[in-house]
């Protein structure tokens, strides 16, 4: 009988893998060379990338820094690295780095947008990732009250005043469906905190600051008369306190003065007739009028001037002495990265769910609703960005009533918000097209109403499928910022035109364009990747 096995007894030690088949040399030969074609792509790949790497590498690191114009860069990398060479004149960034991040916004108060800058990172955490509390939501629905206060600064009523106005309209959607219905309270919804803003919160911001004020104002004609005399303060600011000093202590008189010609300018107009009355109104002169009329009625006038100029006076005085908030910034001192963050966050925040809204409109069954959504998509997708920011700078004021004061900033953000919606609208509806019919019948089957069988069944599926578009879209409005340089606000791009136009640095380009194009590239560059990150996140493999 033989002595040989055909089943081993003994386990064999383990051996590394043969050469060529782990490792990077695998990687090479699956990814570069796998064939012939594919080998000569990746060496013509490999010295594109060295031909352009061997210029750019030493003109970046080839550079000057310490210098205060393009001519001193230019000598000192020449005495550095020799004639003839070229390096990147960096300096730029450096004395302006600054202005390109905040604008022209006061150095003195750089602390309030980067607190707003790191309060908006705490408040998008809780809806970008799952791993935050769902009670920090709360803190993320009142981040943009607390960004414009940071921003603008100015009293807190405003605000405020703006947050009553989204409860009385919460109120609305919550009690009254059971008395009128659910469309009626919707409507009734939208249109309570509208007339709310209109109406209601201008007249009691002014009110509430008055009442500040005058419980405020003997402290700080107090404050005032202190700073005068003892306190070290500069001779400029001084002045100016000395002038606020003035204006405090004269405003007793001011509103004593005011009432006093409101009943003189009541009692003129009663003297008049009633035609010359209406011509006061008008700020006419009939052809046929007396002298005696005609004079009459300039004084008229002239008390009525004298009324507006007094009581434009008592309420700016009124709006420093009774601000419970933080000193006003202009929005003519926003720029640079800043001002292209605060459109482009706000475009991306409201724009995804006013597009929800406009998507389901689109697909709704009541002809009014359908037929004004479409209207707007389709209008708005066919009309060019710079269009609307262009109806945003100059035609919107033909639009306002005489006297209005629209902020510049604030109709650029209406205009990009409504813009980023008619396309998300379209991203949404494709998502919706794509889900099978057997969701939507579903969830009928289960009794669920249209909301919540959207809110809990459709579009958590739909907004899924179209995460990489809503992603695009987002990426292309922010890059689409820079636009608003085209109507005098000043984004990187028109910081960089300005300073190029500066004559210590009449000559640069690349460094500017380049720091620019870097600082975008990391916001667009982390969209990209979160996207990335949530595809993975939500994948569920059917």
């Amino acid at each position: 009988m033989s002595d040989v096995s055909y089943v081993r007894t003994e386990m064999l030690d383990e051996r590394l893998p043969p050469r060529g088949q782990s490792g990077a040399v695998l990687w090479l030969r699956q990814n570069m060379f796998s064939n012939i074609p594919n080998s000569i792509l990746s060496l013509a790949a490999i010295y594109f990338l060295y031909y352009l790497l061997a210029g750019l590498l030493p003109w970046i690191f080839q550079g000057s820094w310490g210098v205060g114009s393009l001519g001193e860069c230019r000598e000192a990398i020449s005495a550095i690295y020799g004639d003839g060479t070229d390096g990147a004149c960096w300096a730029v960034i450096r004395e302006r780095f600054r202005q390109l991040i905040f604008g022209f916004y006061p150095s003195e108060f750089y602390w309030r947008p980067i607190l707003a800058f790191v309060l908006m990172l705490l408040a998008v955490a809780p809806v970008l990732f799952s791993s935050v509390p769902r009670r920090f939501l709360w803190f993320s629905a009142f981040f943009p009250f607390v960004a414009f206060l940071l921003y603008w600064g100015g009293s807190i009523w405003f605000p405020l005043g703006v947050i009553a106005g989204f409860a009385i309209a919460y109120l609305a959607a919550v009690f009254l469906p059971k008395y009128i219905g659910s469309l009626p309270s919707i409507i009734v919804a939208f249109l309570l905190p509208v007339i709310w803003w209109l109406t209601a919160l201008t007249p009691i911001d002014t009110a509430l600051n008055q009442w500040v004020g005058d419980l405020r104002m003997p402290r700080l004609i107090a404050t005032q008369t202190y700073l005068i005399d003892a306190a070290p303060i500069p001779e400029g600011k001084k002045v100016a306190a000395e002038k606020y000093l003035a204006a405090l202590e004269n405003l007793p008189n001011q509103k004593a003065q005011l009432s006093e010609l409101l009943i003189k300018a009541r009692d003129m107009r009663e003297a008049l007739p009633n035609a010359h009355r209406k011509m006061a109104e008008l700020d006419e002169l009939e052809i046929g009028a007396t002298a005696q009329e005609r004079t009459a009625l300039d004084d008229v006038l002239k008390v009525e001037s004298t009324i507006i100029t007094l009581d434009k006076t008592i309420n700016s005085t009124y709006k420093i002495a009774g601000r419970v908030g933080l000193v006003p910034v202009e929005s003519s001192s926003f720029g640079g990265f800043m001002l292209s963050i605060i459109i482009g966050v706000t475009g991306i925040t409201l724009s995804l769910p006013i597009g929800i809204l406009l998507a389901l409109g689109r697909q709704s069954h009541l002809f009014v609703v359908k037929t004004i959504c479409v209207g707007f998509i389709e209008f708005i997708r066919g009309v060019p960005l710079i269009t609307l920011l262009f109806v945003a700078s100059t035609l919107l004021n033909y639009f306002l009533p005489p006297g209005t004061t629209f902020d510049l900033i604030l109709r650029v953000m209406i205009m990009v918000t409504l813009f980023a919606s008619a396309y998300m609208a379209e991203v949404i509806r494709g998502g919706l097209a794509a889900l099978p019919k057997g969701q939507y019948e579903a969830a009928d089957a289960l009794g669920l109403d249209f909301w919540k069988a959207t809110r809990l069944i459709i579009m958590p599926q739909a907004l899924k499928i179209t995460i990489p578009s809503i992603v695009s879209t987002f990426i292309g409005l922010f890059k689409d910022t820079t636009l608003v340089s085209i109507i005098g606000l000043l984004d990187p791009i028109g910081l960089a035109t300005a300073i190029r136009a500066n004559q210590a640095w009449n000559g640069i380009v690349w460094e500017l364009y380049g720091f620019i194009a870097l600082m975008f590239w990391i916001f667009c560059f982390s969209m990209s990747r979160y996207s990335m990150y949530l595809e993975r996140k939500l994948a569920t493999g059917h």
